[in-house]
């Protein structure tokens, strides 16, 4: 059955996905997106904040995603998301564990300027084989109204691992020493840090989609010219897997500076007020920065500290295509 902006009511809940996490999964993903060493080294991560292997937060929102395709969006028409209200890290995922998704819708509203589509606000919640909820997140989906021609079939991808393509797009690091990272006491909040530029190419687009987002507008060229984006499309958690990839290059260059020195980082907790503002399209540049917006003591662990940082991407165009307020543990 298609489902369309009215077939979604306030309170529904659907459960649904099956996605078993293995250590070499974790490691594929982290690899080139999030390579701190609790992700990525099994030995190393036993002497880090969390103890032991554990998926990129980024990695969990990624199968997440596409188990929302498998479960219910890619038979509905869903035309994409303006971003993220809210996204929480709530327990670290491990090798061996078995995830899937239950979602809640919270509101719906008819698009005031187009009478042809409407949002549904919905809480998704990644439960473990425990029941444990380790990811929450809230935030609005756009579809359209009934009446409105049907998708055609789902693209079902087999593979949950992401393959790097050959022509993978170049990534661009900023000129000159990167700037020390402060002890937490002395963090200085507002200014801003380079990160560096990436260029997303079709392939780019289509190897990440292929793996955590199977809609078509990311998939296929035709199919993407007919939809909301008018062209191939880069998903939007591939969007800020990037930024992700990015800001870990940038330390550890920072590393490489400042040897033992460099105060440890620990995960995040979540982020909020992520922003799909434009849709990047395959050739684009988005460049990346960050900027220490605030701080303050960590009260469950001592030792630590927050940080909170805004963060944006920009295009060749100097248009603003993402941004987002995340958080990050630091070492006082």
């Amino acid at each position: 059955m298609t489902r369309f902006f009215e077939d979604f009511e306030v309170g529904q809940s659907l459960s649904y996905g099956q996605a078993k996490v293995e250590a070499e999964d974790i490691i594929a993903y982290a690899s080139v997106f999030d390579a701190q060493d609790f992700h990525i080294d099994a030995e190393a991560a036993k002497s880090t904040f969390v103890g032991g292997l554990i998926g990129s937060g980024w990695h969990t929102a990624a199968m997440m995603m596409r188990m929302m395709c498998e479960g219910f969006l890619n038979d509905s028409v869903g035309l994409g998301a303006p971003g993220i209200e809210e996204l929480k890290w709530l327990r670290p995922v491990r090798p061996g564990d078995v995830l899937g998704v239950r979602h809640t819708v919270l509101e719906t509203k008819e698009s005031r300027s187009r009478p042809d589509i409407g949002l549904v606000r919905f809480r998704f919640e990644v439960l473990n084989q425990k029941g444990e909820a380790v990811q929450e997140v809230t935030n609005w989906i756009i579809f359209a109204r009934r009446g409105q021609p049907a998708p055609p079939p789902a693209v079902r991808p087999k593979s949950w691992r992401y393959v790097p393509p050959v022509n993978s797009g170049p990534i661009t690091l900023p000129e000159g020493a990167p700037m020390p990272l402060a002890r937490f006491d002395a963090l200085q909040t507002g200014v801003e840090t380079p990160l560096g530029s990436f260029t997303f190419t079709a392939e780019d687009i289509v190897a990440f989609a292929g793996a955590f987002d199977p809609q078509r507008f990311h998939l296929d060229e035709a199919a993407a010219k007919a939809s909301l984006f008018g062209g191939l499309c880069a998903s939007g958690w591939h969007t800020g897997a990037v930024w992700m990839r990015l800001m870990v290059a940038h330390r550890r260059s920072v590393q490489t500076l400042m040897g033992d020195s460099m105060p440890r980082l620990g995960s995040s907790p979540g982020f909020r007020n992520l922003k799909w503002l434009k849709p990047v399209f395959a050739g684009d540049t988005i460049t990346y920065t960050t900027t220490v917006a605030d701080k303050r003591a960590s009260a469950s662990r001592p030792g630590w500290g927050l940080a909170f940082h805004r963060n944006a991407g920009v295009n060749q165009h100097g248009e603003t295509v993402f941004g987002f307020d995340g958080a990050v543990f630091w070492e006082r």
